[in-house]
């Protein structure tokens, strides 16, 4: 009789610890448990710690609380001047409200699917706007790109109800395919080089007229020096010959004595051979005869 009892005693407890382990579960960081009743959603809990649910008749299910980012594939877009270029894009999203996203999306997969292609209807209309040298050169365009795009996708997840919130979509890169990637490189080149020979003719051009203004204040500037020269050599002569009458009309015989004796070292230079009259006064003026 005691084994019995125990035995049943067992068998209740374990059936106990299956009840309690199948009506208990956890809310970790991060995380949305939603508890579901024949498939609808009941009630959501998102505080972290441990709750409990009916055991075979409601579920749980997980959802993702904080952001999340999705890496969109590569895809090739044709651009305004009919560039195609491959677009390589992430969008930043999160669960917004776990009722309305259950009811549209249900899964994380299938709400990444749906924001795969919002964002690439998105940039396919936007990039078809654009010239492919503004992409690629703008980064002020690439920036204002981004956020149309963001807020067109914000609008799309908004409109259809899906319960999540898109926080930001990115261009990572845009690149060429490889066929076509040395064909506009060598236009990028010819067009920079073209620049080049542009900025090298205007420093030309400024550097002739630099060259010919300073020739010209040079040739101003000698002539000026010149005449300068001209009016004070001018001027020193007519003080020079102004002291020569003073000293002539103080005393005539001092001055023309000192007239003679300056000849003579313009014409004895060089040692030259002269024939004087003995008698001259010249000759005796210079012997030192009176």
């Amino acid at each position: 009789m005691n084994t019995r009892k125990w035995i049943l005693t067992g068998v209740g407890a374990l059936l106990l610890i299956i009840l309690l382990s199948g009506s208990m579960f956890v809310v970790g960081e991060g995380q949305y448990k939603v508890v579901l009743k024949f498939g609808e959603a009941t009630r959501i809990h998102q505080s972290p710690g441990i709750h409990f649910k009916i055991p075979f008749i409601e579920s749980v299910r997980t959802l993702p609380k904080y952001q999340r980012i999705y890496d969109s594939q590569p895809t090739t877009i044709l651009t305004k001047d009919k560039k195609p270029i491959i677009v390589d894009n992430y969008s930043v999203w999160r669960i917004s409200d776990p009722h309305r996203f259950l009811r549209s999306l249900q899964t994380v997969s299938a709400a990444e699917g749906r924001i795969g292609d919002a964002v690439y209807n998105a940039v396919r209309r936007k990039l078809s706007e654009i010239e492919y040298g503004s992409i690629i050169s703008e980064t002020t365009a690439r920036g204002d790109i981004n956020d149309e795009i963001t807020q067109i996708v914000k609008d799309v997840a908004a409109n259809q109800n899906y319960g999540i919130d898109i926080i930001d979509v990115r261009i990572k890169k845009t690149d060429l395919p490889e066929e076509n990637k040395q064909s506009v490189y060598n236009r990028m080149i010819s067009d920079r080089q073209s620049i080049a020979a542009g900025y090298l003719s205007e420093g030309d051009e400024q550097s002739r007229k630099v060259t010919s203004n300073a020739d010209r204040q040079a040739q101003e500037l000698i002539a000026q020096a010149e005449a300068d020269a001209k009016k004070i050599v001018a001027e020193g002569e007519k003080e020079a010959a102004r002291i020569y009458n003073e000293a002539y009309g103080k005393d005539p015989k001092f001055y023309k004595l000192y007239r003679t004796l300056q000849s003579y070292t313009t014409t004895f230079k060089g040692e030259p051979v002269i024939m004087l009259p003995a008698d001259s006064p010249y000759t005796r003026i210079l012997l030192g005869e009176r």
